[in-house]
């Protein structure tokens, strides 16, 4: 298997036109092992909404209540028997499971089915290769591809295991297997070096929004909740905002502006339940978004029932601690209060008494966010009230230079100046001040 070969295996659907040439949607046939106190029904609507989304419809359901799979076929014997009888009956395009498959379930599951299974972890990575536009992103999307295919190759294909060599061959030589996967781990070299060329690109932009001194705001939550939706209400950015899950995965950063303040705002790949950890680790650049940021907006759907909601985000805290996020501030956002009734409303408000309401479509609830966002940059600043001599015009300069919310006053022995400093800016205006004046000098009262 050349490397080639490889990148067409392993790389999944790379892009629209090449879906579009299959008639129709792909037929599935649903299978899960769920746990007695999982919500089936929110479990089994998000779970189509990723076939939906990869190009496929349920066609049939079958689930299996039990505390852990069965190890051998995923299902026990009996939920087995029905999905090949309906298989059989139904003949989907293809069987997906509401689970992580090991390589070994999931070649007994193709032989008793005779058909092709995908898993949720599979299903995701072909969505993110549908989605993936730039450059960046279809090396991560095939990274981690690439990963989840090493992992399993032994048990899906123990054919392989034969020699590679063939009659006049003597010795043990190398397997087909290892032969595989030395291609695999050579091309996967190829990805990683490639992604640390564009990551350095990326950290020299990344470098110089640290070195600014604009508050760095990440959106994040479920997938489909109405983040970049929210991004586009707030800065226009122009984010595509397909009702689709996982339609944005590239980070895409706009400053915000706020009367004299200014925000750096951040879109990035939404999270879901069970996010593959070969996606967590392959977009661990573009995450980076958010675990720099000085504040995380949790957006979460308004219109989810409250369970669901809860169960969402979890999820979305797990994969924040996951990426190093978890001791981030954060401001929960709910989305989509168009969309409920005043009663409804009246609810969210109470059991969410420190969230933000809004609505990206109709815009309502913004200048809250908003309020709430100019309080971060404000905090980020330092109040300073000083006395500058008039001989030392260059600093008045200064002030305006950085300053916030500056306020000016003539007094006798000099410019009397209030504003809102950078730290840094602050710091040298007071040592200045110190070392070049014995004017009298204060510090700490906030302008207005």
């Amino acid at each position: 298997m050349g490397e080639r070969e490889i990148q067409r295996t392993y790389r999944g659907r790379a892009t629209r036109e090449e879906d579009a040439e299959l008639d129709g949607p792909e037929r599935a046939v649903v299978a899960a092992v769920y746990g007695q106190k999982d919500d089936d029904e929110s479990r089994l609507a998000e779970f189509g909404a990723l076939l939906d989304t990869a190009g496929a419809e349920v066609v049939e359901v079958v689930v299996q209540h039990r505390d852990r799979p069965e190890p051998r076929t995923y299902l026990g014997k009996g939920r087995l028997e029905e999905l090949q009888l309906l298989v059989g009956d139904l003949e989907p395009n293809l069987v997906a499971v509401d689970g992580e498959l090991t390589a070994g379930q999931q070649r007994h599951l193709e032989d008793r089915l005779k058909k092709r299974v995908v898993d949720r972890t599979g299903l995701i990575l072909d969505i993110f290769a549908l989605h993936a536009s730039t450059a960046e992103g279809k090396l991560q999307v095939e990274l981690a591809q690439l990963e989840y295919s090493y992992s399993r190759q032994e048990g899906l294909w123990q054919h392989l295991e034969r020699l590679g060599g063939g009659v006049g061959t003597r010795g043990p030589g190398e397997t087909q297997l290892e032969s595989d996967r030395r291609m695999l781990r050579t091309r996967m070299g190829v990805l990683r070096r490639r992604l640390a060329d564009v990551a350095k690109s990326r950290d020299v932009m990344r470098s110089r929004r640290l070195a600014s001194d604009a508050p760095r705001i990440a959106l994040a939550g479920y997938t489909n909740a109405g983040k970049s939706s929210l991004m586009n209400a707030l800065t226009g950015a122009g984010v595509s905002t397909a009702d689709a899950l996982f339609e944005t995965l590239d980070s895409t950063t706009r400053a915000l502006e706020l009367g004299p303040h200014r925000v750096l705002l951040s879109d990035t790949v939404g999270f879901v339940r069970d996010l593959p950890h070969e996606l967590v680790e392959a977009f661990a650049s573009t995450l980076d978004e958010v675990r720099d940021a000085d504040l995380i907006l949790h957006v979460a759907d308004a219109t989810e029932h409250w369970r669901t909601r809860d169960e969402q985000a979890a999820a979305v805290e797990r994969t924040l601690d996951q990426i190093g996020a978890g001791d981030v501030p954060r401001l929960r956002v709910l989305n989509k209060v168009d969309a409920c009734d005043a009663e409804g409303r009246a609810d969210l408000g109470h059991e969410n008494s420190d969230a933000v309401l809004v609505s990206a479509r109709t815009g309502e609830g913004l200048d809250g966010l908003r309020a709430r966002l100019l309080e971060v940059a404000r905090g980020r600043l330092t109040p300073v009230d000083v006395l500058i001599p008039y001989a030392r015009g260059e600093l008045v300069s200064s002030v305006y230079a950085s300053g916030r919310e500056i306020e000016q006053e003539a007094e006798p022995e000099g410019t009397r100046m209030r504003a809102l400093l950078p730290e840094r800016a602050a710091a040298i205006l007071l040592a200045d001040l110190r070392n070049g004046s014995s004017s009298a000098v204060e510090h700490g009262g906030r302008p207005g």
